[in-house]
C-alpha cells in the first residue's frame, strides 16, 4: 500500500513538472511568434533628395608642341623654350601666376616610322595643368587663346573639368531630407491598409549621383559629372520602418 502511494506521488510530481514545462514552452513559443511577426511587420522604402550645386574648382589641361627630325632636334628644343616663355606670359597677363601652373618636362615621341617616305619625325611636347578656384575666369580664358595661336605657338587645349570640393558636406545635408522623403513614401504606401508608419529600424546610404542639371543619367555605381559648372546632386537612402 505504501509503495502504491509512493508511486502515485511520483506520477503526480512528474505530471506537475511536465505541465509546468508545457506552459513555459507555450509562453516562449508565443513570444517567438510575436517577435517574428514584429520583424515581418515592416516596410522597406527608398527615398531621395536633390539640390543644385555650383562647381568651385576648375581643372584645365593644355599642351604645346613642335614636330622635328633628328637634324632639327636642337632647334626644336629652342622653339620649345620660346613657347614655354610665351605660354607663361599669356597666363600671367590674364591673372594666373606661374606658381599655379604645373608644366611638365619636354617629352619626345616618334610619330613617323617609314624612312622611305622621308626623315623620321618626332613630336616634342609639354603639358600644362592649371587648377583654380576662379572658375569663371578660367572658363573665359579657355575660350580666348587666340593670342597664343597668333604668336605661332602650337597650343592645344582639352575640355575643362569642373569639381565640387565640399561634396561630402553637401551630401550629409541631403541625407535627412532623403530619409524624410522615404518616410512620406512609406506613409503613402500604407495609408489604405489601416496601418501607420512607426519608428525607423534601419537605413543605408546609396551612391552619390552628381549630374548635369535636369539630367536623368544615373548609374548603379554613382556618377560624377565634370563637364558643367552647375550640377544637380542627388542622394538616396534605403530605409526600413516598423508598421503599427
Amino acid at each position: 500500500m505504501d509503495n502504491q502511494k509512493q508511486s502515485y506521488g511520483i506520477f503526480v510530481w512528474v505530471g506537475l513538472i511536465l505541465g509546468f514545462c508545457l506552459i513555459i514552452a507555450a509562453g516562449l513559443g508565443s513570444y517567438a511568434f510575436y517577435t517574428v511577426k514584429s520583424f515581418d511587420n515592416a516596410l522597406t522604402v527608398t527615398g531621395s533628395a536633390k539640390k543644385q550645386v555650383t562647381s568651385d574648382l576648375v581643372k584645365w589641361r593644355t599642351s604645346f608642341s613642335r614636330n622635328i627630325t633628328l637634324d632639327t632636334l636642337k632647334g626644336g628644343y629652342e622653339q620649345m623654350k620660346n613657347d614655354n616663355v610665351a605660354v607663361v606670359a599669356f597666363f600671367k597677363k590674364n591673372g594666373i601666376e606661374e606658381k599655379d601652373l604645373n608644366i611638365s618636362p619636354v617629352l619626345m615621341n616618334q610619330i613617323t616610322w617609314d624612312k622611305n617616305q622621308g626623315p623620321i619625325e618626332y613630336a616634342l611636347q609639354q603639358t600644362v595643368e592649371l587648377q583654380s578656384k576662379d572658375v569663371q575666369k578660367v572658363t573665359l580664358l579657355a575660350k580666348n587663346i587666340d593670342e597664343l595661336i597668333n604668336a605661332g605657338v602650337i597650343f592645344t587645349t582639352q575640355s575643362l573639368e569642373y569639381y565640387v570640393t565640399n561634396l561630402s558636406e553637401e551630401r550629409i545635408q541631403l541625407l535627412s531630407e532623403a530619409v524624410l522623403d522615404s518616410q512620406n513614401r512609406a506613409a503613402k504606401l500604407v495609408e489604405s491598409s489601416g496601418k501607420q508608419v512607426g519608428s525607423l529600424r534601419s537605413a543605408s546610404v546609396g551612391v552619390v549621383q552628381l549630374m548635369p542639371v535636369n539630367s536623368t543619367d544615373v548609374s548603379d555605381y554613382g556618377t560624377y559629372d565634370t563637364s558643367t559648372i552647375d550640377k544637380e546632386l542627388m542622394v538616396t537612402v534605403r530605409t526600413q520602418f516598423i508598421l503599427k
